[in-house]
């Protein structure tokens, strides 16, 4: 997939995600993974700025597997930035899809 168009939805798609159900960051790059070859690399800088921005927020939780992990959580602002995000990319895929058809 084109590098450009990965950078312009990871957002969206980590924030559907992380309102879907609390992810630690390991568990967000392979549930994007899923859809979109991604790298920590990418995930974790995004983490942090949703975070610092006020998008999500963190909690750390005991594992079983070694030292506890940071999860992330949608906030309030979060939820009104998703929704917003989700209604700009529908917009944009319904422009794109009339201009490539010829409507």
């Amino acid at each position: 997939m084109n590098a450009q168009y990965k950078k312009g939805v990871l957002e969206l798609c980590v924030l559907k995600l992380i309102q879907q159900d609390d992810l630690y960051g390991y568990e967000t790059v392979q549930k994007v993974s899923f859809y979109i070859e991604v790298t920590e690399s990418t995930i974790y800088p995004l983490l942090r700025r949703l975070t610092k921005e006020g998008y999500l927020s963190t909690y750390n939780r005991e594992s079983n597997e070694g030292p506890p992990r940071k999860y992330y959580s949608m906030t309030v602002e979060g939820e009104v930035y998703l929704a917003t995000l989700i209604r700009e990319w529908d917009q944009m895929v319904d422009s794109v899809q009339r201009l490539l058809k010829g409507v």
